[in-house]
């Protein structure tokens, strides 16, 4: 018998390893389903939220939308941002993406 018999030919019918197997097969499908997309997407969002809590006035940000910004004031659940011009507009906590890389210069 060739491997590709062995395989197609599977565990005998009514037999008491094939639960088993069938079960340590699921849990062994099911962890490296947690360990390769659920683990990384949780430890993603900590970091998210720890750095939406750690933005302080002065900050520079880009939102969601792509608006490169600088934090003005910090509020509960809301910032007012600057935008290029002077402008200021309150955007929620959420609506912050990533802290900005490039030089934000305001013009007052």
């Amino acid at each position: 018998m060739n491997f590709l018999n062995v395989i197609l030919m599977g565990a005998p019918a009514g037999g008491e390893g094939s639960s088993m197997t069938s079960i340590i097969f699921l849990v062994a499908i099911f962890g490296v389903f947690w360990f390769f997309m659920i683990r990384p997407q949780v430890k993603k969002q900590k970091d998210a939220q720890k750095f939406k809590e750690s933005i302080n006035k002065g900050d520079k940000v880009v939102t969601i939308g792509g608006i490169h910004a600088k934090i003005v004031e910090v509020n509960d659940t809301t910032f007012v941002i600057e935008v290029e011009g002077g402008n200021k507009l309150k955007i929620e906590k959420s609506a912050v993406s990533m802290e900005s890389s490039a030089q934000f210069q305001a013009k007052k």
